[in-house]
């Protein structure tokens, strides 16, 4: 009887536990210093301002090319267009080939081992996967007058899902939050991010397993037939509506809170998107960033507040009032 090894059989799966999505992805692109989660130049045209990006989706990774979003994939529709291959399995050949897999030869001689070990591995975990409890608690006087300095009352907690927070548990395990700290939650269809407005960069927003691309206001966008005021925290989010009605709120001021589903749909309910992070550099980079990118305009808190520490409209609300904001937004024809 004739013993060997089994030759396996060349799919994806089979690809997958050998190499990692990330490795193909560093190994194939040909822009040499990208990095998961930040906008790059596209390897498929010559461009000014970047426009692509590769980023972890759910427990993924996957690339869209915002210049052209018929551009989009995971890691082998990636190599499958940038190598124009006409069909899938000469994708996955050449991936095995290139990496020296073994599986269309039936041997390896281990040439993948000696690619990979040259970098470390990125960890992409879903977000989903943290599991996040909460106990609530009735709102205390503390708290009620926090929201009172930006205008909120118990009725606009309430409709925006923010909770008192009474006991908060990761993965099963409680998180210790002194008693004197404010804390809230906001609850997104059964995901929460916990918001401490005084606590440090590191655990002001944490923990959260809320996803990068859900959206607050969604439904204020819909069918609005105007302007749609984007803004970069639920807060900023909250503030605004109590100005004009057509107001939504992204997580954060990066590129991945945009998917294209995200951006399809503003564009579909409509006419024009006008962008609002904060008014600090950061701020500023980001949106211009983001509105070449998706053909947005932007308007954000005059700079002149800087000085004052004020760089969202949340506080310039609590410093100056709402009337302040208005008047601006009128003198910008973004209101009427």
């Amino acid at each position: 009887m004739i013993r060997g090894a089994k030759r396996e059989e060349l799919t994806v799966e089979n690809i997958l536990s050998k190499i990692s999505e990330y490795d193909i992805f560093r190994f194939y692109m040909p822009i040499s210093d990208w990095k998961l989660g930040q906008a790059t130049y596209s390897p498929f045209r010559d461009e000014r301002t970047p426009s692509f990006l590769i980023s972890v989706r759910g427990d993924t990774i996957r690339f869209i090319d915002f210049g052209d979003t018929s551009f989009k994939g995971n890691c082998f529709e990636f190599v499958k267009v940038l190598y124009n291959i006409p069909d899938f399995h000469n994708t996955l050949k050449k991936i095995d080939v290139d990496f020296d897999l073994g599986f269309s030869s039936g041997q390896s001689s281990g040439g993948y081992k000696k690619i990979t070990k040259k970098y470390r591995q990125p960890e992409v975990v879903e977000k989903d996967r943290s599991f996040i409890q909460v106990k609530t608690r009735a709102f205390t006087h503390d708290e009620l007058a926090y929201w009172n300095e930006y205008y909120q009352d118990i009725d606009d907690l309430k409709n925006n899902n923010i909770f008192s927070i009474e006991e908060v548990y990761l993965n099963k395990k409680r998180i210790v939050i002194p008693d004197n700290q404010l804390r809230f939650g906001y609850l997104y269809d059964g995901s929460w991010k916990i918001y401490r407005p005084f606590a440090n960069r590191r655990w002001k927003w944490m923990p959260n397993n809320v996803p990068i691309t859900a959206m607050d206001g969604i439904d204020d966008i819909k069918n609005c037939d105007g302007v749609a005021f984007i803004t970069k925290s639920k807060k900023d989010y909250m503030v605004m509506k109590k100005i004009y009605p057509h107001c939504c709120a992204v997580q954060n001021e990066g590129l991945g809170c945009f998917s294209d589903e995200n951006v399809q749909f503003l564009k579909d309910n409509s006419i024009k998107q006008i962008l609002s992070f904060d008014s600090d550099e950061t701020g500023v980079s980001n949106s211009k960033k983001i509105t070449d990118m998706f053909g947005f305009e932007y308007c954000n808190v005059p700079r002149k507040f800087l000085k004052e520490g004020i760089k969202d409209w949340a506080d310039l609300a609590k410093a100056h009032g709402l009337k302040v904001i208005e008047d601006y937004l009128i003198n910008k024809n973004i209101i009427q």
